[in-house]
């Protein structure tokens, strides 16, 4: 290695027209009287007009650097050394009045949850007024200005919106209003921290639009915040990869996923199923071991210690920044052999035995709907819903927020009961419509794994209390019986007898999860309702999960109904796929039929708006508005109102299509025939 090969730090393209500028940056917290390094010699520039995306684990500093460009550090942080500059001007020196009108006028920041930046107090209106009127702008002014934004933001009625609350809002549109809110002084920095991690495919790839669209039009820089790598690449020009707050490989976005120079970024890449990857193609990669805890002082690599290619110089000295090209640099002295590193998690999967076409299913719902009164409607969450579950499969269910996803799942666990005349059956028996109807064996057949596995834990008990409960309440285990079963849960969901003793609180939230799949594989389950449980996840932890949930679904047999918006998981895991809208199923088939069409149309809308990873991002389908309310839905095709494909005879508005078997397997409730569908989306003849 020459000289040369260290010449590059990172984060020069932007040179003297940068918009913002940090150099050598730490950032410390102090805990119990201790200064902890969170941020360590953190370097980049993000040029005028220049999307500059941060990824990395949970921990890694990604939000740490976007709270120090504001000086929104919390009280026991500080920075430490470095400096920033943004147009010029140096928040860390800057005196009060001076940081107020920076944070007014140069610096926007839009946060993961829209509903942590409104005040639930006031009208949505009067919100962003308040950015004009601290401008200096007059009241009347304001409200004019306001409704304008609303509507640059792609808000159809924004006068209506404005005198809503924030409660009253979806999540997309409350997003919406966070950016008009951001993006109303017209900044010169834009900073979204995970803006779309919680909203569905089609809400995501609007705000994405949005932000790029306001970019050009306002030539505002951005940072961008995420762990999903796919909207990274499609949104930033460039990416700075954070490990335990060292920025450890930076260059342009493109090349750096397409050609790696780090471990640590290999190690990201694989966690993620790339285009058409399914369960049966193998495992998905892992990165082993944690992050260090902040603060760590460690002698060479930060990264070694879960490196599969590290040396003993590895351990011994910190690497510099390496130039790996033009505009990049890695801090690993193997770089140019990183990309070969090691897969940490055995490929081999075995999966279930092919189940037969003809076989019973676990679970049959026949014209199952579910009415919810409110004070002047009724609320249609579910209206006739036929669906199979097969033992073994995982089915994934899939279709915007609003859809009747999460209803369909409490109706089957017993939750909420559906309406008079549904039909719910298990192994050909009926359910009760509540869990207090059900016996031991049928609360022993369906569990579920949150979304969110803070609320699903007693923080009071410790991991052993939480696993032993269903052993003992659902599976009547005791003696040396259940001390076996609980160390067969522990191995399988990769834990260890040291976990047993601590509360939730004490764990990561990879672990919390892990305890929370083990309950709910404790009482010997035959369905596992999988509700979103891995969205708040690292891609790293996102991965192992996946695994997880593969290995205990080869090992018990049992069936998944898994429901997420991140359709690239969904057909990942998934061996058949139904699409939910307004309560109604359009599409049901198995999972590769879906995928590769032909689709129904709204299928193919959703499809259209997941970003790729290997950049190749399709010409997305805009669907107009948002899902009519189920308290008045459309007449005939209820997605008609939507539908960029609806004939012109006029029968997608008079006349609803029956769920029709258009293929063995694959059924669709469409007016257009499929051989049409298959033209009109450019698909190769129908097998």
């Amino acid at each position: 290695m020459t000289e040369t090969d260290t010449a590059a730090a990172p984060g020069t393209p932007g040179g003297n027209n940068a918009a913002v500028s940090v150099e050598h940056l730490d950032v410390s917290y102090t805990v119990r009287g201790h200064d902890r390094l969170a941020l360590r010699d953190v370097s980049f520039q993000i040029g005028r007009n220049e999307s500059y995306g941060l990824v990395g684990e949970s921990g890694s500093g990604k939000s740490t650097v976007a709270l120090a460009l504001t000086r929104y550090l919390p009280r026991n942080g500080r920075v430490s050394s470095g400096s920033i500059s943004i147009n010029g001007q140096d928040p860390l020196r800057a005196g009060p009045a001076e940081l107020r009108r920076m944070r007014a006028r140069t610096v926007s920041m839009v946060y993961q949850e829209p509903g942590k930046a409104l005040n639930p107090a006031m009208r949505v209106g009067r919100q962003v007024a308040e950015v004009y009127e601290i401008a200096g702008v007059s009241r009347d002014e304001a409200m004019s200005r306001t409704e304008a934004m609303l509507s640059k933001v792609q808000i159809a009625d924004p006068r209506r919106v404005m005198d809503r609350y924030p409660h009253q809002l979806s999540g997309g549109m409350a997003q919406r209003v966070v950016i008009a809110m951001a993006i109303a002084a017209e900044p010169s920095l834009l900073i979204l921290d995970e803006p779309t991690t919680a909203l569905d495919a089609t809400v995501e790839a609007e705000v994405l639009d949005l932000v790029a669209g306001l970019r050009s039009e306002l030539s505002t820089s951005v940072l961008f915040i995420s762990h999903n790598l796919a909207v990274i690449t499609k949104m930033c020009d460039r990416v700075g990869v954070l490990y335990a707050g060292e920025l450890v490989e930076e260059g342009p976005a493109r090349q750096l996923f397409d050609e790696p120079r780090h471990p640590y970024t290999v190690g990201l890449l694989r966690c993620i199923p790339r285009a058409g990857q399914r369960k049966d193609h193998g495992r998905l990669d892992t990165i082993p071991g944690f992050l260090p805890p902040p603060g760590q002082v460690m002698k060479g690599c930060i990264f070694a210690p879960r490196c599969a290619i590290a040396e003993d110089r590895c351990h011994q000295a910190e690497p510099p920044a390496f130039a790996t090209g033009p505009d990049r640099s890695s801090r690993c002295y193997r770089y140019d052999v990183a990309a070969e590193l090691p897969r940490s998690t055995p490929v081999d999967i075995s999966l279930p035995a092919s189940r037969e076409a003809d076989a019973d299913p676990v679970v049959r719902l026949r014209g199952v709907s579910k009415t919810f009164a409110g004070r002047d409607e009724q609320v249609h969450a579910l209206a006739g819903i036929d669906l199979d579950l097969q033992r073994g499969e995982t089915l994934g269910l899939v279709g915007e927020s609003g859809s009747g996803k999460t209803t369909l799942a409490r109706v089957l666990l017993g939750l909420i009961p559906p309406d008079q005349g549904a039909l719910v059956e298990l192994d050909g028996r009926p359910l009760g419509a509540l869990v207090r109807q059900r016996g031991r064996e049928q609360l022993k057949a369906l569990q579920i794994v949150f979304q969110n596995p803070d609320s699903a834990l007693n923080r009071r008990h410790t991991v052993r209390q939480l696993i032993i409960r269903p052993l003992v309440k659902l599976a009547g285990l005791s003696g040396r019986a259940l001390q076996d079963r609980l160390a067969d849960l522990v191995r399988s969901v990769r834990m260890e007898d040291r976990h047993l003793g601590l509360r939730p609180g004490q764990l990561s939230g990879g672990l919390k999860q892990r305890v929370a799949i083990a309950r709910a594989f404790g009482g010997g389950p035959r369905i596992v309702v999988c509700d979103e449980p891995t969205s708040a996840l690292d891609v790293s932890v996102q991965a192992a999960i996946l695994n997880l949930l593969v290995d205990l679904q080869a090992k018990e047999q049992v069936t998944y109904l898994f429901i997420s918006h991140d359709l690239a998981l969904v057909r990942y895991l998934s061996d058949r796929i139904a699409v939910l809208y307004l309560g109604r199923l359009m599409e049901v088939g198995p999972a590769e039929r879906v995928f590769a069409g032909p689709h129904h149309p709204y299928t193919e809308a959703l499809l259209s708006a997941v970003p790729r990873l290997d950049g190749e991002h399709p010409e997305r389908i805009r669907l107009a508005g948002e899902i009519p309310s189920a308290a008045s839905p459309p007449s005939g095709c209820v997605f008609h109102t939507r539908c960029p494909r609806r004939l012109p005879s006029g029968i997608c508005e008079s006349t609803e299509p029956p769920l029709a078997e258009v293929e063995p397997g694959h059924q669709m409730r469409c007016h257009i025939p499929i051989d049409q569908l298959t033209r009109m989306q450019q698909i190769g003849p129908v097998p």
